[in-house]
């Protein structure tokens, strides 16, 4: 054992490795005095977490001496060494792997120096400190310019900051094949962005809608250039308007906006469950 290699169970599961793991990966091992392949795996691992002093820590847990342990984690056959990050489970594997391969499974966990920033600028944001959170964004992406997470974390507050444009341009270099689902989203925002700048105002939209409440043409490009500026709540209620007053494309238009938006605003699970309850009213 080493300083980095400790045994823990159940009741210090919480403090020892989910806690812990909010700081560097944890890796557990569930292992059993009688299984051999379990010894031939432990010279291994604790070897490793000597080697990485301290970049990933080594919990053992002993399944038999544990076992509501192991059923909570579905382990199925021993040894079977399960990795946390920030308190969940990220990776694992079962039965005694070559060294080689143990290292490349630890690689894949240990966050690079990008990766570390990024989490920085998470911390940061969840405390209010939005200027300092960008700060560390764009460190982390003249690290790793490839880092499409750090990339799209970066263009997410650029959004909330409303500063489209620079966003555009940092959203650009990211190829068609490798956007995932909230990079389409994001695509969504600055597409809308790019169209929104060919209408009027917002100003000049309520003006329009304050003389002709009916104006559902209005109402819809609100609701558009609202999305665009990340005026979630003001643009659902717009939109929601329309599906509610017309029976055409207008209402299609509408509705597929809506559903984009529950999306975009998926962290806002009150008003997300709010207008989609008033959306399918509405349809139904």
């Amino acid at each position: 054992m080493n300083t980095h290699t400790f045994e823990t169970g159940t009741e210090a599961f919480e403090r020892d490795v989910l806690q812990a793991s909010a700081n560097v990966p944890v890796l557990v091992d569930f292992w059993a005095p009688w299984c051999a392949p379990c010894r031939a795996l432990k010279p291994v691992l604790e070897k490793l977490a000597g080697e990485y002093k301290g970049r990933f820590l080594l919990a053992k847990v002993n399944s038999d001496e544990h076992p509501q342990l192991s059923a909570r984690y579905g382990v199925r056959g021993i040894p079977n060494v399960k990795a946390f990050v920030e308190g969940k489970l990220a990776d694992e594997f079962t039965g005694a792997l070559p060294e080689s391969e143990v290292r490349a499974f630890i690689d894949r966990l240990i966050p690079t120096p990008g990766e570390k920033l990024r989490r920085t600028a998470r911390a940061l944001l969840n405390q209010g400190d939005f200027d300092e959170a960008e700060r560390n964004l764009r460190s982390g992406l003249e690290l790793e310019p490839d880092n499409h997470e750090i990339r799209l974390d970066l263009v997410e507050l650029l959004l909330a900051n409303n500063s489209h444009a620079e966003a555009d341009q940092l959203f650009a270099p990211i190829p068609e094949r490798e956007r995932d689902e909230r990079a389409d989203r994001l695509y969504s925002v600055l597409a809308l962005w790019k169209k929104s700048r060919e209408m009027p105002p917002i100003d000049v939209l309520e003006a329009k809608l304050a003389t002709d409440p009916d104006d559902l043409n209005s109402r819809l490009a609100l609701g558009e250039r609202l999305v665009a500026d990340m005026q979630f709540e003001p643009a659902l209620a717009a939109l929601l308007e329309v599906v509610r007053k017309d029976r055409g494309a207008l209402r299609t238009s509408a509705r597929k906006l809506m559903v984009d938006v529950f999306s975009l605003a998926e962290n806002q699970d009150e008003l997300v469950s709010k207008y989609r309850k008033l959306l399918a009213g509405a349809l139904y």
